[in-house]
């Protein structure tokens, strides 16, 4: 058995999230059942004071029981330089807010393991990183340009529209080739936002299902299908997607291998991929989900892998 290490997990507050879905509470379950001791706190209490990077925290005890899945302990300064583990896990919007938290914890690691890797993450915005593999992706426009982005959807008829740093299919559109509301949509982008948009050729086996892949230290180690609800183009679960079994197929099979051994080189040990119809979307780093669906499913729990190889490099 591993030694037993001091995990500091920066997250959303334990008190709100749902013990049956959320991929952290499975990985702090997991930490704790090795032995290993946890603390909890908001990115918000993280600091970093003449050179040392603290965080205002508690410890914590999980366990499964709706109502009553933690306990925490009194408040201290925990300095982070002197934990094993820091578990970088707040959801985004992947904003200055979260970069800025990337840059802080950049002082600690890999002396304290940051998983992921707090530079990674910070160069492989999930919308961005993707488009390193241009061979993979369905056609994907980023840009501010209305001009361009009327050319694209001139060009492959039926497009999504999403903001650039979104999360959990927040601002999602799919946009047909004779909707009239494109340029309407397109002044409320750019009234909310200075960033530029992703726009993608429409998949029309969304309605398939939106394939969540889980990659550990490069590799495939399981999937879920979520299905997009009907009079709905998104299939995040939150928005009403509903997950299902799966299998991978030879294409996504070629995808993962494409992808693995440059995601495990840039320490991205724990990876959430998205694919279309055979078409890779999107990368996610910052606070990958999937693991409690896929343990209900195929019986693999994942978050055992993710604990293997964190502890390998420990």
């Amino acid at each position: 058995m591993a030694r037993s290490l001091k995990v500091a997990v920066q997250m959303d507050p334990i008190a709100s999230i749902n013990i049956d879905g959320d991929s952290t509470f499975a990985m702090m379950l997991e930490a704790q059942a090795r032995g290993h001791a946890l603390w909890h706190y908001h990115v918000r209490d993280l600091a970093l004071i003449a050179g040392r990077v603290v965080a205002h925290a508690q410890p914590v005890e999980v366990r499964r029981e709706k109502g009553n899945h933690f306990t925490l302990g009194p408040a201290e300064e925990l300095d982070l330089s002197r934990v094993d583990v820091v578990l970088m896990r707040q959801d985004p919007p992947f904003d200055m807010a979260y970069i800025t938290a990337t840059h802080i914890l950049e002082h600690i690691h890999p002396e304290t393991l940051v998983v992921n890797d707090p530079a990674s993450v910070r160069n492989a915005p999930e919308k961005l990183y993707v488009t390193h593999f241009p061979d993979l992706m369905p056609e994907t426009l980023i840009s501010a340009d209305i001009r361009q982005i009327r050319r694209f959807r001139d060009r492959h008829g039926e497009i999504i529209l999403k903001p650039l740093f979104g999360n959990g299919g927040a601002g999602v559109f799919h946009v047909k080739h004779d909707d009239p509301n494109l340029n309407s949509l397109l002044e409320m982008f750019t009234e909310r936002s200075r960033e530029p948009l992703v726009v993608q050729r429409y998949v029309p086996d969304v309605r398939k299902g939106d394939k969540r892949i889980i990659l550990v230290d490069g590799v495939a180690m399981g999937a879920i299908n979520r299905v997009p609800a009907a009079g709905e183009a998104r299939s995040n679960m939150h928005v009403g997607g509903r997950p299902e079994p799966t299998t991978l197929t030879d294409r996504e099979k070629e995808i993962c291998a494409a992808i693995g051994p440059e995601l495990k080189a840039r320490g991205m040990i724990f990876v959430g991929i998205d694919v279309i119809g055979g078409y890779l979307t999107e990368i996610n780093v910052t606070s990958p989900t999937g693991l409690q669906e896929i343990a209900r499913f195929d019986g693999v729990h994942l978050e055992r892998a993710i604990w293997d190889a964190i502890e390998a490099r420990r």
